[in-house]
């Protein structure tokens, strides 16, 4: 029973890298199973199987040049910057940002994309923009020439190696160790014009869960055949009764 409900749940985490093989920048999550012993009065000989999130495939996407000044694509181990829903920091590879009517730049899915300042980044009125390599945002303010581009503000990239973040329920990446905050990227963090894809293998996915289908409707048929065994040595004790 415990090993079909683990099954079950690792399904359940195919099937959300499955949805997400065309999301931007998505990092495919990990699952397995692990056994551990039963505790309690009896023999030493019980075991049951638990579902363990082994985290996310830090594997980097296959690169899409798009020529949108919009998009960007992160160098390994980068992360854009985001405010969360509960107004924490929180860190995603989604680089097909885009810019409100009032001016606020977003990450992918939505999220405001912080500052160096850590405050969501505010683009005054402008007839063009630029995102540099380093993470810098200058415009042409209206009605100006090419010779005032001018810098307002910088995107905040940090560095973090895949075992400093844990996602959330939200998708996001969060500092698994928040006494060490991440420090900003030094030098070239991203690359405009283009946006990293997901890095979902969806062929193999597909057959992951076949096979644990097959595995569950196993799990399933050796619970039943206990049952009817159970069933089988009761009515045997009856007879004998």
């Amino acid at each position: 029973m415990t090993g079909a409900r683990a099954t079950l749940q690792a399904q359940g985490t195919v099937a959300h890298n499955l949805a997400n093989a065309d999301t931007a920048g998505f990092k495919a999550a990990l699952a397995n199973a692990r056994s551990f012993p039963v505790e309690g009065a009896g023999f030493a000989s019980r075991i049951a199987a638990m579902h363990v999130d082994q985290g996310f495939d830090a594997r980097v996407g296959a690169q899409r040049v798009t020529g949108n000044a919009l998009d960007v694509s992160l160098r390994p181990d980068r992360w854009l910057a985001v405010q969360a829903a509960d107004g924490g920091d929180a860190y995603t590879r989604a680089g097909n940002l885009s810019l409100t009517p009032n001016g606020q730049l977003l990450a992918g899915g939505g999220r405001p994309l912080l500052g160096e300042d850590g405050q969501p980044l505010a683009i005054p009125p402008h007839q063009a923009m630029e995102i540099g390599h380093d993470g810098t945002v200058s415009v042409i303010p209206l009605g100006e020439g090419p010779q005032t581009l001018a810098i307002v503000g910088r995107i905040r990239t940090v560095e973090a190696a895949p075992e400093r973040l844990a996602r959330g329920a939200d998708g996001l990446m969060r500092n698994a160790q928040p006494q060490q905050p991440l420090a900003q990227a030094a030098g070239d963090a991203l690359t405009t014009g283009a946006l990293e894809a997901s890095n979902v293998d969806a062929a193999g996915a597909l057959v992951q869960m076949i096979q644990l289908q097959r595995q569950f409707e196993m799990q399933v048929k050796l619970i039943q055949r206990g049952d009817d065994n159970a069933q089988a040595a009761n009515s045997l004790l009856r007879l004998g009764g």
